[in-house]
């Protein structure tokens, strides 16, 4: 057998490596979701409730808490040098309380303001039942992240927002996501680091999610309704 013979055959069968090894973004959800502990278990998730710190420099750590009724309420709370602010949607509209920024009293905040609660209340997740959600999915080959060679996935949800989840080639658990909304007509990009995954009633949560460390995380705990309502307004 000639050298360039060889050689067209070592070409040929890297090229049919590759194409087996290559995957698809059905068996890449798949993973994911079978990763994180199935589906049938992330949808039986009726409540979250998280607490933690967030590093906010200085030496400082600040206490932060969510609670969540999947695909209905979303409430999280930071707390810093005796001030609490808080962010919560109730299902129809979301509000706000910004000590920080000189505004004790609650106010009531836009629709576009209020898409990064809407996403989080999604409990289970923009993967699962995807199609039924209005959501669309797409691989995007892999790219290095911190020296790993992660899967890259695309997922367009029904407003129009896409979310970039690159997973972990080995756990298929996502190490990054990349959030692109818009926002008041301007597009707003944030990248949050995920790891630190530890399982909960047998699914697996990142402990660490950008400046955030999770101390607890509770799932289908009894959660006041209350406490998502926008405060003297009812519900």
């Amino acid at each position: 057998m000639s050298l360039r013979t060889s050689l067209g055959l070592s070409v040929v069968l890297a090229a049919l490596t590759g194409n087996a090894a290559a995957m698809t973004a059905e068996e890449l959800v798949a993973k994911n979701l079978s990763a994180r502990g199935g589906e049938e278990k992330l949808r039986a998730i009726t409540t979250i409730h998280a607490v933690g710190t967030r590093r906010v420099g200085g030496g400082q750590d600040a206490k932060v808490e969510s609670w969540v009724v999947a695909s209905k309420d979303y409430r999280s709370e930071f707390s810093l040098q005796g001030m609490t602010a808080v962010s919560a949607w109730d299902g129809r509209e979301a509000w706000s309380i910004s000590p920080f920024g000189g505004r004790r009293d609650p106010q009531k905040i836009s629709a576009d303001d209020a898409k990064g609660m809407i996403e989080a209340a999604d409990i289970a997740g923009p993967l699962v039942d995807y199609r039924a959600k209005g959501n669309k999915v797409e691989y995007l080959g892999t790219e290095d992240i911190d020296g790993t060679d992660a899967h890259k996935l695309r997922v367009t949800l029904k407003n129009g927002d896409t979310q970039v989840l690159f997973l972990d080639p080995d756990a298929f658990l996502e190490i990054r996501v990349v959030n692109h909304r818009m926002v008041r007509g301007q597009e707003e990009v944030a990248t949050t680091d995920l790891g630190e995954y530890e399982k909960v009633d047998g699914i697996y949560f990142p402990f660490e999610s950008g400046r955030t460390h999770l101390e607890k995380v509770e799932l289908n705990q009894t959660i006041d309704p209350k406490i998502f309502a926008f405060p003297g307004g009812g519900r």
